[in-house]
């Protein structure tokens, strides 16, 4: 199985999920079904714990690299600093629309699945976080201590000193240190796309099992969730464009000519990194200076994917909305709170912000189970998030470059605004 056809398999199993969920729930008794869907969802089980296995070294190892490599110098910690108050005034932006629209268009409600039995022993709470516990239950006591239990804020925070700490020391003794965190992030990526050809398994394991339970109603949710997620998107657009104009004028349209290549490639592909080195060669051909693009275009296939993370809201309270578990404004900001930090670092490949969602549904009594029954679909909903994430980083990277005064001489002057910094010769 390649990665290309993973679509195509994935396709196909939702659709074997869904005749062999309805033969057993129309063929048999409630019982008897619900005890055949059971022994299928083992196989959903298994792929789940999978996802959760990467969950730890992945993080660690994308956000420790990609901080360590931001270098140092006053020219690149200003560039760093704009690049990033711009990624999370648009995470936040993002979370919020996601947040609103889920509550607004309602996808998951009506479906009130019956929760998992583990879930209901172990790990549902319905006292909401509580900002002192929250802001302790941050910093990690041992490290090895929050890899094990999959505790993502205390790793996210680690790696944040870690990767800070190991910037300061890369020129030197730090240099093959930081080279085998690269080399883990780049382990974990191809241990993520071996784990990803396990999920057709999975996909027909949840598809199967519902459908069995609940029957072939429980269908009509999916058209819903497609349009209010796609709806979403384009407002998200419409914002994005809209603030890239306040900076850039007209010349914002010009860049949307460019990247138009990249865009669709990344929506075909449904892979941020496969549309990288075009947005690069387009953002060069746009006129920003080279070392702006090489700079801040990295940090932001790391920290700014404004479609994903906007998903993440989105698709837990659709989990919640599933299993008629309500989140009171105060966990709902609180989750806002958490996904900011936990969709740092995670890296532009398919399917990565069901890594995070999957990480932080438990800590907010959601079972981790529901993100199994989009998975079926996800590859459609990855295809918007992706060009959504193409288009942000596009639009970042003019921005700063802007800032900057890093367009070319060569850019047209009647279309590029001028700055008062000139640098990135």
């Amino acid at each position: 199985m390649t990665q290309h056809r993973l679509p195509i398999y994935i396709f196909v199993a939702m659709v074997a999920g869904i005749v062999v969920g309805a033969i057993a729930h129309y063929a048999y008794g409630p019982e008897a079904a619900a005890s055949l869907g059971g022994y299928l969802a083992i196989l959903s089980d298994v792929f789940l714990r999978l996802i959760k296995m990467i969950i730890a070294p992945l993080v660690f190892a994308t956000l420790v690299g990609g901080i360590a490599g931001m270098g140092d110098g006053n020219a690149v910690g200003r560039v760093g600093l704009k690049a990033m108050g711009w990624f999370v005034a648009a995470s936040i932006v993002s979370l919020l629309l996601g947040l609103a629209m889920a509550n607004l268009t309602l996808p998951g409600k009506g479906m009130h699945l019956p929760l998992p039995a583990a879930d209901a022993v172990t790990s549902l709470k319905t006292s909401s976080l509580n900002l002192r516990d929250f802001i302790a239950h941050v910093f990690p006591k041992s490290i090895v201590e929050a890899m094990a239990a999959n505790e993502i804020l205390q790793i996210v925070v680690f790696s944040l000193f870690f990767g800070i700490a190991l910037g300061r020391l890369k020129e030197g003794a730090g240099q093959p240190l930081l080279q085998s965190v690269e080399g883990l992030g780049q382990v974990m990526l191809k241990l993520t796309g071996a784990v990803m050809m396990f999920a057709p398994a999975g996909v027909f394991g949840a598809v199967s099992a519902v459908i069995a339970t609940q029957g072939l109603g429980v269908l009509l949710v999916y058209g819903k969730l497609l349009g209010s997620v796609y709806l979403s998107l384009a407002i998200l657009w419409a914002l994005m464009i809209g603030a890239g104009y306040a900076f850039l004028g007209r010349r914002v349209f010009a860049l949307l000519r460019e990247i138009r290549e990249p865009l669709l490639l990344g929506f075909a592909t449904a892979s941020s990194e496969s549309a990288y080195p075009k947005v690069m060669a387009q953002l060069t051909r746009f006129g920003i200076r080279e070392r702006i693009v090489s700079f801040v275009l990295p940090l932001g296939y790391s920290f700014n994917l404004d479609g994903s993370i906007m998903y993440t809201s989105f698709a837990a309270l659709f989990v919640g909305q599933v299993y008629g578990i309500e989140l009171s404004l105060m966990q709902q900001v609180t989750m806002l709170l958490v996904l900011l930090v936990t969709s740092k670092g995670i890296a532009g490949v398919p399917r990565a912000s069901l890594v995070v969602v999957a990480a932080v549904l438990p800590m907010f009594g959601l079972p981790e189970a529901g993100i199994l029954l989009v998975l079926g679909i996800d590859h459609v909903l990855d295809m918007g998030r992706t060009a959504t994430n193409v288009l942000g980083n596009a639009l970042a990277t003019a921005v700063v470059a802007h800032s900057e005064g890093g367009f070319d001489a060569r850019s047209d002057p009647s279309d590029v605004p001028t700055a008062g910094n000139v640098g990135y010769h």
